[in-house]
């Protein structure tokens, strides 16, 4: 199983459609979809701006936002469908479907370590990727991603959120940060007709597994 992260700043971007027809027509039984939250998160930014509300409201909030964003996703492409949790993700894949994450399950009503801005939809993805202990985890971007960066360095330069680097590296699974432009070469991977070749604006990264087993049973959480 591939997870897909599409970011929600390609919701003004014109191959945001291209893509989504690509991960329905070609993702059917093996692809899931991780909506970004874009403005919808940012308008949340903005409200505790204002209002000076802790990172458990704005956590609950954001997490509404990448569900905004899915539901734009899925009007835009019905044919992905809307699972809410690892149950109604894995019956949509099972059905042959592409899945579209609704993370209503990341809802909190305590603190944790994902209720902070350090945490954005990429480390979610992330998450979701480890519970389903899926094969790749691939996160689409509409800004720049320079050549040969480590997370940590796209960390820095705000492509990723603080927290990623540190949790990718328990991840079982090969990790790719791609601007949109790579949609071809996704393509033809989820095709068959090639292994995932890096283009020429792709920072690549393959997690470390020491001290994980491909066939382990992923943790609810990440790891601080």
């Amino acid at each position: 199983m591939w997870i897909v992260k599409l970011g929600g700043s390609l919701a003004h971007d014109p191959r945001l459609v291209q893509w989504l027809a690509l991960l329905a027509e070609l993702g059917g039984g093996r692809v899931t979809v991780v909506p970004g939250g874009g403005a919808f998160a940012d308008a949340v930014r903005a409200s505790q701006r204002h209002w000076h509300f802790t990172d458990l409201p704005a956590h609950n909030m954001a997490v509404l936002a990448m569900a905004q964003t899915a539901h734009l996703f899925h009007a835009l492409e019905p044919r992905l469908a809307l699972a809410a949790d690892e149950a109604g993700i894995r019956r949509e894949l099972h059905a042959g479907h592409p899945a579209l994450w609704l993370p209503f399950g990341l809802l909190r009503d305590a603190p944790d370590l994902l209720t902070t801005w350090d945490v954005t939809s990429d480390s979610l993805a992330l998450w979701l990727a480890r519970v389903l202990n899926a094969e790749r985890l691939i996160l689409v971007k509409a800004c720049k991603v320079p050549p040969g960066s480590s997370f940590a360095e796209l960390s820095a330069q705000g492509v990723l959120d603080a927290r990623f680097a540190t949790w990718a590296r328990e991840a079982p699974f090969p990790i790719e940060v791609v601007e949109c432009d790579a949609m071809e070469q996704v393509r033809d991977a989820l095709l068959g007709r090639t292994a995932f070749r890096p283009p020429v604006t792709l920072a690549r990264v393959v997690a470390s597994r020491s001290g994980s087993q491909r066939g382990a049973r992923p943790r609810r959480k990440p790891a601080a």
